[in-house]
């Protein structure tokens, strides 16, 4: 099993500790791109992709692992642009 498919089974089970460094580099298997929204974007992180199935979240703060919900959100969103299967 490759380093990247780790990483997704890691993910699809929506672990407590997926650091936002892990999330960046799965989105990135998948083509997303980080995008800061500007200076007055604050903690928000857009994921752009070319098919337009952007992801906004929140950057964690002041630690570095995800929350649960951003978790929930980004699975879904890979869910229904069909990168990853239930």
């Amino acid at each position: 099993m490759s380093k990247n498919e780790k990483l997704i089974e890691r993910f699809r089970q929506i672990p407590r500790d997926f650091t936002f460094e892990e999330l960046e580099k799965l989105l990135a298997i998948f083509g997303y791109v980080k995008c800061n929204k500007g200076k007055t974007s604050g903690s928000r992180i857009m994921f752009e992709h070319k098919s337009q199935n952007n992801i906004l979240i929140h950057k964690p703060h002041p630690g570095n692992v995800v929350k649960g919900y951003a978790l929930k959100i980004i699975y879904d969103a890979l869910v229904v642009a069909g990168y990853i299967s239930k």
